[in-house]
């Protein structure tokens, strides 16, 4: 592990430290800790973006709250990106790519948080190590499962947005930000999610699309509290997906977002704020 000094976001000064998993992937991991941060929670990042989406997080009052730990999934961000569709088909290794995250920076009981794509990448850990390194589950417009009444017309997009074409795997990109949110984005902000998307190359892309999500016993086993935060305009994931993951899960509770689209932490920063650091103060 080597940290190395730097900016990770221009509004907020984080700590960027270098982790390198099982397999051999170096992960640019963040660490926002403030002295006043309280509980370690472990912010991770969806579908062909990185960790700035949760800049209005890091850089806000919520980091004064809680130790907010981001990081860029593999083939993602400032991450490793190996060739190879193996590196991203396989459940065990993102199983291992968290675990490497929560030892690496000596998280104690995180509260993990996912975006999106990122629940099967939380729940590919839980499946593999179980919850007993953890405090409690977050899902936010995360997925569960790949029943379609819980997918919406956008995630069609994720596939085109891996076509051999550049131009459109570069035009579905496009669509895909505008369609993440449930008002259009200043031009500022959608430029900036484009860049982010940039950074994973279309064949990271192709591999990810497609992977099996079959959790609902992992779901069921579940011994620590679950929050599933949903924007009800969400296009990218239906609501119907949340609504599957508490029916699964034993100890589970659903918020759902009004006139919120795919990004309530973007949309609605200060409700989700508050209500991440509720849930974090109630999980043992």
């Amino acid at each position: 592990m080597s940290p190395r000094d730097g900016v990770a976001d221009p509004a907020a000064a984080g700590r960027t430290v270098d982790l390198t998993t099982p397999d051999g992937v170096r992960l640019a991991v963040q660490d926002w800790r403030r002295p006043s941060s309280g509980r370690d929670v472990l912010l991770i990042h969806g579908f062909s973006q990185s960790h700035r989406c949760w800049r209005r997080q890091t850089a806000g009052m919520l980091a004064g709250r809680l130790r907010l730990v981001t990081y860029d999934n593999r083939g993602h961000g400032g991450s490793g990106k190996p060739a190879e569709a193996a590196a991203y088909r396989d459940p065990v290794l993102w199983a291992d790519e968290v675990r490497t995250v929560i030892d690496g920076m000596g998280l104690q009981r995180p509260i993990l948080v996912a975006w999106s794509y990122a629940g099967r990448i939380v729940l590919d850990y839980l499946t593999r190590h179980g919850d007993g390194a953890v405090g409690g589950l977050v899902m936010v417009g995360a997925t569960s499962t790949l029943a379609p009444v819980c997918v919406g017309p956008a995630a069609a997009l994720m596939a085109a947005m891996g076509h051999e074409d550049r131009a459109i795997a570069d035009a579905a990109a496009a669509d895909f930000i505008d369609r993440c949110t449930r008002r259009p984005l200043p031009a500022e902000e959608a430029e900036a999610m484009r860049s982010h998307t940039a950074l994973t190359p279309r064949e990271v892309r192709r591999a990810l699309v497609g992977r099996p999500a079959d959790y609902d016993a992992t779901l069921g086993g579940l011994r620590v509290p679950v929050l599933a935060i949903h924007g009800e305009d969400d296009a990218v994931i239906r609501p119907a997906m949340a609504e599957h993951t508490i029916r699964q899960a034993g100890n589970a509770e659903l918020r759902l977002y009004p006139d919120v689209g795919h990004m309530p932490f973007w949309e609605a920063s200060n409700r989700f704020d508050a209500d991440l650091a509720a849930f974090a103060d109630a999980c043992l």
